[in-house]
């Protein structure tokens, strides 16, 4: 495919993703007290009781204008198919004094504060807003810079020591679908990949150093928990490049990362209900969570 096409593919497929009218929520509830802090419910569209709990975290690298609301069509989708969905809002953007121009990426450290405290509440807030769920069937998933934070969210107990995110035993989840995640930081600013928006999220120099020890989850293998990485062979946004480099790394550790790459499709059908990609990821969910 040439690169016109490619371009222009992708950009069809952003536009087919990106125009599903959003989903409302069954329930919202807050894990704090910044109005980014809440987590929207979805009950399982076929009522059943005892359904595995998938937790959403959106992308956008990381950026403010990027939402949940954009997942929230894949939300609905995931609860026709019998989920129970969490779909995790966190703060974004960044400090303005760090701008160079463009749109800020991240903040530090309240993004990650914010995916780790949600991920703490979630057992209490869930089992109060969806009891249908069975929690002991939480599977993670998140799209772009949101498969990283699901990768990051998995890895939090082989966090290094002294860090506020650690925790002391692996986190109860039955595994991790990243889709088309940020998982090899190192690799993602070598590409460009979100036009720098991994240097803005971790700094320069001996910051992103230290920084990248905590969040980049190439780093932290191997976990122990089950992943699966579903990516798009001519994917524009995050390149293959990067899941590989990732899927690789934890082949080093000793562990093994199932890698899906799906033929012919780009970033956003992932999360586009309308697309045969989609099925695919929850198909994924449903091997993992079952």
């Amino acid at each position: 495919m040439s690169d016109s096409a490619a371009r222009d593919r992708d950009a069809a497929e952003t536009e087919s993703a990106l125009a599903h009218p959003p989903v409302a929520a069954d329930r919202t509830a807050a894990y704090g007290s910044h109005p980014d802090q809440v987590i929207d419910f979805y009950l399982p569209g076929d009522g059943r009781t005892g359904a595995p709990l998938v937790v959403l975290l959106h992308g956008g690298a990381w950026r403010d204008r990027y939402a949940r609301q954009h997942v929230s069509p894949m939300a609905g989708f995931l609860a026709r198919r019998g989920f129970a969905v969490a779909s995790v809002e966190y703060r974004r953007g960044g400090d303005p004094s760090r701008q160079d121009g463009g749109e800020v990426a991240g903040r530090w450290p309240e993004t990650f504060d914010d995916v780790a405290a949600a991920l703490d509440a979630l057992p209490e807030l869930a089992a109060r807003e969806v009891p249908e769920a069975d929690l002991r069937r939480t599977v993670v998933t998140g799209h772009s810079a949101g498969g990283h934070l699901a990768l990051w969210a998995a890895a939090r107990h082989v966090l290094p020591e002294g860090s506020p995110w650690r925790l002391p035993a692996p986190p109860p989840l039955r595994g991790v679908v990243a889709l088309a995640p940020i998982a090899d930081l190192a690799v993602a600013v070598e590409l460009d990949v979100c036009e720098g928006a991994v240097r803005q999220l971790l700094g320069e120099g001996a910051e992103f150093e230290e920084r990248c020890a905590h969040v980049d989850p190439a780093l932290l293998l191997p976990t122990g928990v089950a992943t699966v990485i579903v990516q798009g062979t001519i994917d524009l946004d995050v390149p293959r490049a990067v899941s590989e480099a990732f899927v690789d790394a934890a082949a080093k550790a000793g562990e093994t990362v199932g890698l899906t790459l799906l033929p012919g499709v780009g970033h956003f059908p992932l999360i586009d209900p309308s697309a045969d990609a989609c099925a695919v990821v929850a198909e994924e969910l449903e091997q993992l969570a079952w």
